[in-house]
């Protein structure tokens, strides 16, 4: 007997945590202030909506087995928006501190839940986003503590790049190849998704997991 089709799958988390990633890569692309104040403000709304969403798929749409990595990274992007959400305490140090904990945090989580169920739906996509939150970490690391560069343009006048600039353009860099990437296997087609993940699917499925 075929498991009752969902009203929320995996495709609609996908979906969501895409449409997330897309609001905070257009905000910062374009924002002409990608200071530490602008970085966390977007970092902070994007971390708390995307705890949101994970805490909604940890409860409707995972069996107990395969709640943990959802949860995990819901409770650590929840505290860090909240952080990164506090006007006071916003600046550059913050920013780096903050997002840096978070790539790599969420990121081994991803990597590891994604390797753990491999086979499973969703299993690879969960390896390319956790790779690709550790990869943030390492380019957000990279940056060097106090960078300032001045550069001129001519008959535009002379401007400085500095590392926040930096730090929040990787962060709106990495927030569109996640909107990216997600939103097209949000949408590929089930039939395509179901021939590669059938066995493992259909073991969810009689535990109340993916239909």
């Amino acid at each position: 007997m075929p498991a009752p089709s969902r009203p929320f799958t995996a495709r609609h988390v996908q979906l969501c945590r895409a449409a997330l990633a897309a609001v905070a890569a257009v905000m910062i692309t374009f924002s002409p202030d990608h200071s530490a104040v602008v970085g966390l403000s977007v970092f902070g709304g994007f971390a708390i909506a995307t705890a949101l969403v994970l805490v909604l798929a940890a409860v409707i749409i995972y069996p107990s087995g395969r709640r943990w990595p959802a949860l995990i990274m819901s409770g650590f992007s929840f505290v860090l928006g909240m952080t990164a959400s506090i006007p006071a305490l916003r600046s550059d140090d913050l920013f780096f501190i903050t997002v840096i904990s978070w790539a790599a945090v969420t990121g081994v989580v991803e990597l590891i839940a994604g390797i753990r169920f491999k086979g499973t739906d969703g299993a690879r996509d969960a390896i390319t986003l956790g790779a690709a939150g550790l990869l943030l970490a390492v380019l957000l690391l990279a940056v060097p503590a106090g960078f300032a560069q001045e550069y001129t343009v001519e008959q535009g006048g002379t401007f400085s790049l500095t590392g926040i600039i930096l730090g929040v353009g990787l962060f709106g860099g990495y927030a569109a190849i996640v909107a990216v990437f997600l939103g097209i296997a949000g949408l590929t087609p089930a039939a395509k998704k179901n021939a590669q993940t059938d066995a493992g699917a259909d073991r969810l499925a009689d535990h109340g997991g993916y239909a």
